[in-house]
């Protein structure tokens, strides 16, 4: 995204507050009046003094008055200024948060498979920071420059036209030496977000799995890996603050070229056409006031480019392919859970191929389980399940219906999921049950931890259900973490089911309770059941037997058994003893 669309993006964000802008803009033509009128005024000042012993108080102390009114004024309207200016500066990030927070939600699963969590937090923290300095900065200044800029120019050309020609003509180098070094810094400023975002991105996940790096021992590896994203972040960084920190010296040094230029041709017309003290000395700030808004710029043109490439990362997520609307689609309802496969084909990229042609009826309140070798595809059928992908083409229906004619999210609440990998987050116990069913009782919710196997050991905790989880959910075993995830499905109620190796992290005894339990929850119920363990599978009705993405075969246990195929052998290496090499 290129850095003018940005500011046009940022543009929009901020013309819903058009009266503060409006406001700010009355604000800075005071303030800015005030300024450049106390100028003029002094000059008038400096006049009615001739010499030592000769002043006329009788026009200075008016003046005088008038100096003190102007600065009260300006001083004030400055500050209303700076105050509107960080409101409307603070309620366009906010705007910019709650946009890009909801984007996420919006975003298709496919986004955050590609996309590390680490980079987004980035955009969310520092990026969107940036773009509030850089705002803050641009609101604040950018009326007050023009009209200072515009109006220093007027005031000198009334006063005297040469030295106003003088100073007109040496401006533009002055921002052509901003530009020029703007440009060549901006690419530097746009690879140093993206290098923090990307040092955030190993951050997040050398934390997240800091168990597995000190098993491992690699914790020198991962401090090796983080110091060589370090060091290219410092280079960037370092590159683009010395290219731009140029910016500032340059511009002040072409318009002191500027003042001594006023100071000179002001001099020299004092001795030739008589031009007052007063105003040299009024032409002198003014040539001075012409070149601050410039020198300002410059001087804060870090903050504006670092927002500017903030501004470009977070604008090109909100810019992202969201998931197509199905907002005036109806919900799903049905009163069975017969599941048909018809003629699915699916592939995460055109060169792999995935599922190929694949029908299949599901009986309802069947149990099918979905079993392979690890990478064989399991999980891409919960995906289709689930409409977290859409198929390239055929077609999977719930009840005879097509779930692509209702939303995702009536599809989505059809179905309880358990997954291997627990997630709980920070909050209590009960709130981490009811997730997803935040108007269930309490009654409900320790009927639900009971059936779970949870109830026993939640009241052995000093606050019980009122217990606060941290996110990863604190001290509590990875067992104990599943049952509260298989209690949450429970209370849910969904017509069908999802398992995704829902007991592997629990210990053979309590896998036998919760078997129990989920073999009452499931009565009625379709239930899809991805499983390594073959041993708890012999009881489905239909088991679909996947490789490399392809669905090898189909049956119940006892047939694929029979058949000696693919999934015989997957079984009996379960149970085969390993021969000794020695």
């Amino acid at each position: 995204m290129k850095k003018k669309t940005a500011f046009k993006n940022i543009l929009s964000y901020i013309s819903p507050y058009k009266k503060q802008i409006v406001l700010v803009f009355i604000l800075a033509l005071i303030s800015g009046g005030c300024t450049l009128a106390a100028p003029f005024f002094t000059g008038r000042a400096i006049d009615c003094i001739k010499e030592a012993g000769e002043v006329n108080f009788k026009l200075l102390l008016p003046y005088i008055l008038l100096l003190f009114i102007l600065y009260i004024f300006g001083s004030l309207s400055l500050w209303f200024l700076s105050a509107i200016s960080t409101s409307v500066a603070n309620k366009t990030v906010k705007d910019m948060r709650r946009d890009t927070f909801n984007k996420l939600t919006r975003l298709p699963v496919s986004f955050f498979d590609r996309t590390k969590a680490g980079d987004l937090m980035s955009r969310f923290s520092n990026d969107i920071d940036a773009v509030s300095d850089g705002l803050l900065q641009a609101i604040t200044q950018a009326f007050s420059a023009i009209i200072t800029i515009v109006g220093a120019m007027v005031l000198m050309i009334i006063l005297d036209i040469r030295i106003a020609l003088a100073v007109i003509t040496v401006a533009p180098l002055a921002i052509f030496i901003a530009a020029f070094i703007a440009r060549r810094s901006a690419r530097l400023f746009k690879l140093q977000q993206d290098t923090i975002g990307e040092y955030n991105g190993y951050i997040e996940e050398a934390i997240g799995n800091y168990k597995i790096v000190r098993a491992f021992n690699f914790e020198k590896d991962t401090q090796d890996a983080a110091l060589k994203i370090n060091s290219r972040l410092y280079v960037c960084g370092q590159k683009a603050q010395f290219y731009s920190s140029l910016v500032n010296p340059s511009t002040r040094f072409i318009n002191n070229i500027a003042y001594v230029l006023v100071g000179l041709i002001g001099g020299l017309s004092a001795l030739a056409s008589g031009l007052s003290i007063g105003t040299i000395s009024a032409l002198l700030t003014y040539s001075a006031q012409f070149a601050k808004p410039l020198n300002e710029v410059t001087a804060i043109s870090t903050q504006l480019q670092a927002a500017l490439a903030a501004a470009e990362r977070l604008f090109a997520l909100l810019a992202e392919e969201e998931e197509s609307s199905d907002r005036n689609k109806p919900d799903i309802r049905f009163s069975n859970g017969a599941v048909d496969f018809s003629h699915v084909f699916f592939s995460y990229s055109p060169q792999t191929k995935l599922i190929e042609d694949f029908t299949t009826k599901v009986k309802p309140g069947s149990m099918v389980a979905i079993v392979g070798p690890t990478g064989a595809g399991k999980t891409t059928m919960v995906n289709l399940l689930m409409r977290f992908y859409d198929l390239n083409s055929g077609a999977i229906y719930i009840a005879g219906q097509n779930i692509t004619d209702y939303t995702r999210d009536s599809v989505r609440k059809s179905f309880g999921m358990v997954l291997q990998d627990t997630w709980l987050f920070t909050g209590t116990i009960k709130e981490n049950i009811t997730y997803g069913c935040k108007t269930a009782g309490e009654k409900s919710v320790i009927q639900a931890a009971e059936k779970a196997r949870a109830h026993s050991f939640i009241m052995k905790l000093e606050n019980g259900y009122d217990t606060v989880l941290s996110e990863d959910g604190g001290t509590l075993s990875q067992g104990e973490k599943q049952l509260l995830t298989i209690a949450r499905a429970i209370l849910a109620e969904s017509p069908m089911l999802i398992l995704d190796e829902a007991t592997s992290n629990v210990d053979p005894r309590t896998e036998l309770k919760i078997q129990e339990a989920l073999n009452q929850l499931m009565k009625n119920k379709t239930s899809f059941i991805i499983a390594h363990r073959l041993s708890t599978i012999k009881g489905a009705d239909l088991i679909l037997v996947m490789n490399k993405g392809q669905i090898v075969e189909t049956g119940t246990h006892e047939s694929l058994l029979n058949a000696g195929g693919f999934y015989a052998d997957l079984y009996n290496s379960q149970f085969r003893i390993p021969e000794n090499d020695n």
